[in-house]
């Protein structure tokens, strides 16, 4: 769920405890969306990410390592000159609103100190982060809004920075239990969740649900009427208290995946699915960082999806056509068969007929052919033009069959480019894809410094058996490159059979334990076009059966000694086997 306002008060009340008095010693920003400050704190350094994206908007202490653009974007070199050396006075939320200020003293130009404030506005994708200057001016925002983009409110350097348009409700801090009991008695006879929804600021319709179970009999979606005043001043008690409920957790899904973050555990939606963690900022991390890390590559990615798909649609329609050409070739035979009877009965033929039923003796029964005729030729130009025929169709076959071939080699190689996308967790996979697209000619290479970024070298996924041996799997085909061209000799490797898909090593040398080789063998499976497919085949042999010919694509082997096993694999196999690095 997106951060809402309940949450994000527990967040700002953690931040501020961990990072008031800090130093603001380093400013990134590592997407157009997402600041972090890393904060020296008694001794120790915290970075602060605040971001400000559409789907994954959120504020929290990360441990994460981002990778930052070649050349800092504007708004990152204004914050530096704001902000470095200044100090951390407080990080609060907004009247139970989606928005935190953090204000920090910095120095400006003549040396005086004066306020900055860094907001960060989490309102979907409306979300925004703007620095204000201590006259309440607005230096400048990660996204401009003109006053044509809105009518309503403006966020442009240089105009007074106003707070998102305040709703008609009550802030946490405001609920006592008489004006709760004013506003739920305004809203009739609805489910308390929904009332609560439409009269405290900042609540999920999850976080809603959760305080109206908190405050009703089991089973029960509303107070009545008499029980209503009983309610109000239970719902008020309990949002007095919030801040020392903070207990943060973590909902995972139905795959183990942390899918909600809450601050304390809701009890609304069954404690056994809630993982504990040690602070907010780990819960958030847990629950957002992966998914926001999908999202920004899934979105960078889709150009390359978008050309990938198309090219493969276009070897489809070529395939196709070639296939057809070699069906139309099937009757080249029936050609140079009547062609050669027509020849050999060129003394009982004559011109001008239309057809002549012949003698076959290419028919073990022996039947009869009958052969249409052309009018205008004599007997023998007819037997030259099913010759010319035949010739013709036995070129177009051998000419089809090879454009065929290496229509189905430029198809597999781009289902595995494709198949590669799908495997990215990170930049620098993408990166590796886009350069071998490039080196191939299907996308331009970049050469502007500006676009081209310093990404560390990509690494394979790293998972561990329940036998406690490493398997590494590919991710692309650079990867698969550099992972068996690395490997020894005595190392077993695996590949989905005639198919694209990850180089898989066991890292261990001799005897695979049957275990260790039925989960590589998994691996190997699930990272190939066959994922789930029933009865995908995977070969395995040893490294040193495996052989890079001359001057082909990375990635692409030849191997022998060779056996094959096949294998079903499901996500939750998969998610049984320990990743170590993803």
């Amino acid at each position: 769920m997106p951060m809402d306002g309940l949450t994000l008060g527990f967040a700002a009340r953690e931040l501020n405890d961990l990072l008031a008095g800090g130093r603001v010693d380093r400013v990134t920003q590592p997407e157009k969306d997402t600041v972090i400050l890393l904060c020296r704190v008694g001794g120790v350094n915290r970075r602060l990410l605040l971001c400000a994206s559409a789907q994954n908007a959120r504020c929290h202490l990360t441990q994460r390592t981002y990778p930052n653009p070649l050349e800092p974007p504007m708004f990152c070199m204004l914050l530096r000159k704001q902000l470095l050396g200044g100090r951390v006075l407080a990080v609060r939320q907004l009247l139970g609103d989606r928005v935190i200020h953090v204000d920090i003293e910095a120095v400006d130009e003549l040396g005086d100190r004066v306020l900055r404030r860094l907001v960060l506005e989490v309102m979907g994708r409306h979300s925004n982060l703007i620095l204000v200057d201590h006259n309440g001016r607005i230096l400048d925002s990660a996204h401009h809004v003109s006053e044509d983009m809105s009518r309503v409110r403006q966020l442009m350097p240089g105009i007074p920075y106003e707070d998102p348009p305040a709703q008609d409700k009550l802030a946490p801090e405001a609920c006592t239990a008489e004006a709760l009991l004013a506003r739920l008695s305004a809203q009739g006879d609805v489910p308390l969740a929904k009332a609560l929804g439409a009269c405290v600021t900042g609540l999920s319709a999850v976080s809603a649900q959760e305080l109206a179970y908190r405050v009703l009999s089991p089973g029960a979606d509303r107070p009545g009427p008499e029980h209503l005043p009983e309610t109000a001043e239970r719902l008020s008690a309990f949002l007095a208290k919030l801040p020392s409920l903070a207990a943060p957790c973590v909902e995972l899904d139905a795959d183990g995946d942390p899918a909600e973050v809450f601050a304390f555990p809701y009890l609304s939606r069954g404690v056994d699915r809630q993982k504990s963690c040690p602070t907010l900022s780990d819960a958030i991390e847990a629950c957002f960082g992966s998914r926001d890390a999908k999202d920004r590559i899934r979105q960078k990615s889709a150009s390359m999806v978008r050309l990938l798909k198309g090219q493969i649609e276009r070897c489809e329609k070529k395939l196709a056509l070639q296939e057809e050409e070699l069906a139309g070739a099937e009757h080249m035979e029936d050609y140079r068969i009547m062609g050669e009877l027509i020849h050999a009965n060129l003394y009982q033929l004559h011109k001008g007929q239309e057809s002549c039923t012949l003698p076959n003796y290419y028919d073990e029964n022996g039947g009869e052919l009958t052969i249409p005729l052309d009018v205008t030729l004599s007997p023998a130009q007819n037997a030259s033009r099913y010759f010319k025929r035949y010739q013709k169709a036995r070129s177009a076959r051998q000419t089809a069959a090879e454009q065929r071939e290496k229509t189905l080699k430029e198809l597999d190689y781009l289902e595995g480019m494709l198949l590669d996308v799908g495997k990215c967790v990170g930049e620098s996979e993408l990166e590796e894809i886009r350069e071998e697209l490039a080196r191939t000619g299907y996308m331009k290479r970049v050469t502007s410094r500006k676009e081209k970024r310093t990404l560390p070298p990509s690494k394979p996924y790293r998972y561990l058996s329940s036998d406690g041996i490493e398997i590494h799997v590919g991710k692309n085909a650079a990867q698969n490159e550099r992972l068996t061209g690395s490997a020894p000799g005595d190392q077993l490797w695996l590949h989905a059979k005639d198919m694209p898909g990850s180089h898989v090593l066991v890292r261990t040398e001799g005897e695979v334990p049957e275990q260790t080789l039925k989960e590589a063998a998994q691996l190997a499976a699930w990272y190939s076009k066959g994922q789930r497919s029933s009865n995908v085949p995977v070969d395995y042999t040893l490294r040193r059966y495996v052989k890079k010919p001359g001057g082909t694509a990375p990635g692409y082997v030849t191997y022998t000694h060779q056996k094959t096993v096949f294998m079903t694999v499901e996500e939750a196999d998969v998610k049984r086997i320990t990743l170590l690095e993803g």
